[in-house]
């Protein structure tokens, strides 16, 4: 049987446009864009092309306020310590970021707090969703910085980051969102969210993996977490991956032009799914942040009475998990399962199934019928 992938909250395919783009800076095209000679003035171009058409999709003032970055990881990184590296007033030692947040941001919280930091992890109520009186509750006097991430990876419930900027800049305090998982399914423009600081991870939206960007809000104080050249301001030292720059900038125009309509369709196909794989199972699944507002591809079931690794196992070829891709498998609780308050024995059968631009209506629904069958044999 062919695969069926329903993973594309772990990873995208690159769009073909995407590829086509790419592929002469690979080959005629290979100059360094910091070089002054005629191999090097179209790889530059091409660099700046490509900020322009992140810029747009994300509403910046400028081009400027763009830093190109290895993926998500690096921009979260770059966003935390280089703006809390940078803080004029060293007595700001807090900082909030919300208790399901991507390892790449709850990692980092973790070593500022071996280096002296309060780190206060905010917990979502039981729909997934950061209520912004929460935050306001947990801000201080001394609070530098707050990190809430815009969408969910596992359960895809979005985040009022809007209402929790607003909160956050009547006290001053500087904002970032880990915007991995929604730029290119969502709106995810900076002038609406009213954040200092965003993440962008290009193969979560059909560019490839390596790389990504932060947005920089003009006049947000920030320091290199990494040096070397004077590259991306200064900010991002290191010869630009042209290629990859190239690609996301294709991705980037590309989800601003069909996002709309794709997410409908992802939203259908996420529909489709759940009411044939709750039809099948006679009511015995249920889906996490169901009330909330979520990604419009994104999935997350608990099939009760199962292990979701050995469900998955049993559907092969079926390419979905049971959380987070960065996540170790088995049944262990996600830190997003426990920030939701899921019960032990109930997050042992999760499985997150997330659709993307290429889905077919016959994938849903051979994807449903082998899980089904799966179910009904596990059990029996």
């Amino acid at each position: 049987m062919p695969a069926i992938y329903l993973d594309y909250n772990g990873t995208t395919p690159v769009a073909p446009e995407v590829c086509d783009a790419m592929l002469p800076f690979l080959r005629e095209k290979f100059g360094n864009p910091s070089s002054s000679h005629e191999m090097g003035v179209p790889a530059r171009r091409a660099v700046a092309e490509a900020r322009q058409r992140l810029a747009k999709l994300l509403g910046a003032d400028t081009d400027e306020e763009i830093v190109f970055t290895s993926g998500g990881t690096e921009s979260n990184n770059l966003a935390i310590f280089g703006r809390l590296d940078a803080w004029e007033d060293r007595a700001k030692r807090h900082v909030v970021i919300s208790s399901f947040e991507h390892p790449a941001v709850e990692m980092p919280a973790r070593v500022l707090e071996l280096r002296g930091f309060r780190v206060s992890r905010v917990a979502p109520c039981s729909d997934g969703v950061v209520a912004p009186e929460a935050v306001a509750a947990a801000l201080a006097d001394d609070t530098a910085l707050v990190s809430i991430m815009h969408a969910n990876n596992e359960i895809g419930t979005i985040q009022p980051i809007a209402e929790i900027a607003r909160v956050c800049r009547q006290r001053s305090i500087a904002v970032h969102t880990d915007a991995a998982q929604s730029v290119g399914k969502i709106a995810t423009r900076v002038d609406e969210l009213g954040v200092d600081l965003l993440s962008v991870a290009g193969h979560k939206f059909y560019a490839p993996k390596g790389i990504g960007a932060l947005y920089v809000k003009r006049g947000t104080a920030l320091r290199p977490v990494i040096h070397g050249a004077g590259q991306e301001r200064g900010l991002r030292p290191g010869t630009e991956n042209v290629a990859a720059i190239v690609g996301l900038g294709v991705a980037a125009t590309l989800a601003g032009r069909v996002r709309d309509g794709a997410a409908s369709g992802m939203r259908r196909h996420r529909d489709r799914l759940w009411q044939r794989l709750a039809a099948g199972t006679g009511g015995r699944v249920s889906v996490n942040g169901e009330r909330a507002p979520r990604l419009p591809n994104t999935l997350s079931v608990n099939f009760a009475g199962v292990a979701g690794h050995e469900l998955l196992a049993r559907a092969a070829p079926l390419c979905a998990s049971t959380g987070a891709a960065c996540h170790s498998g088995g049944d262990s609780v996600s830190a997003t399962q426990a920030a939701i308050g899921l019960p032990a024995a109930t997050a042992r059968g999760t499985v997150r199934l997330s659709v993307g631009r290429f889905t077919s209506d016959e994938e849903v629904d051979e994807a449903a019928e082998r899980l089904v069958a799966a179910w009904n044999e596990l059990t029996a």
